[in-house]
């Protein structure tokens, strides 16, 4: 998440007070760290090789970040969606400049490789029409300029509470900034709103509206403990 950030942004993300430095060949080495969430612009595969994250790269600035934000297949008979999961407002709200967004609505992809498929179950089923729809880029300062307003206010004032009045790196959050309860709701007005931009595209495709309880987490939890297959309302669903 912290790379997808940054792979939006400008940058710099190195400050004065922050050097870079040598890979630590220890176990226990802040190097050997997952490069896609982990704030080090270098990381590690086994404490003795070293390699540059993902938004190490100049060229990489202000990146296209193609995000599927409920995080799992999910295939319906309705072409509904599940509830957004909150990393896409991360994206959002921190990324710096506000990143330009393109919803997009596909289908078709269900008909080739059907989570109910069975054997060949590895081959996917050809001939099978896919469409791709893109929408008009969102108008993010209106749609999103406030929150990204309340979510500065909220960063600065955790900052100003930090010993030394500490700033806080590009993608980088306090305990109070992940779980705080500004800041949760922050994200999931945030995670509304993308997700009714997406559904003003699946509305171009000549679908219905669906149900608005589709869209909240805890319509989602009736689903019971199964994380994969045929879920109760018919639909199926594989994590990703």
């Amino acid at each position: 998440m912290v790379q997808s950030i940054r792979l939006l942004s400008k940058g710099p993300f190195l400050h004065a007070h922050h050097p870079a430095s040598a890979a630590d060949r220890s176990v226990s080495s802040s190097d050997i760290t997952d490069p896609f969430s982990s704030p080090h612009l270098t990381y590690s595969t086994d404490g003795v090789d070293t390699f540059p994250a993902p938004s190490a790269y100049l060229s990489r600035r202000h990146s296209w970040v193609h995000v599927f934000s409920e995080g799992k297949i999910h295939q319906s008979q309705e072409r509904t969606m599940r509830y957004f999961k909150w990393g896409v407002a991360r994206l959002i709200l921190e990324a710096e400049p506000m990143p330009d967004i393109v919803p997009m609505w596909i289908e078709g992809t269900d008909q080739i490789m059907h989570e109910s498929r069975k054997f060949p179950r590895f081959v996917p089923r050809a001939l099978k029409d896919v469409s791709v729809t893109f929408g008009e880029q969102v108008d993010t300062e209106k749609i999103f300029g406030d929150l990204r307003r309340q979510w500065k206010a909220l960063r600065k004032k955790e900052e100003e509470a930090s010993a030394g009045g500490r700033v806080l790196e590009i993608g980088i959050l306090t305990d109070s900034l992940k779980y705080g309860k500004e800041a949760v709701a922050l994200r999931k007005e945030c995670t509304r709103r993308i997700r009714g931009e997406v559904l003003k595209v699946r509305r171009q495709r000549g679908l219905p509206d669906e149900d608005p309880k589709a869209g909240l987490v805890e319509t989602w939890k009736h689903e019971g403990g199964a994380i994969e297959g045929k879920m109760k309302d018919g639909t199926w669903v594989k994590d990703v």
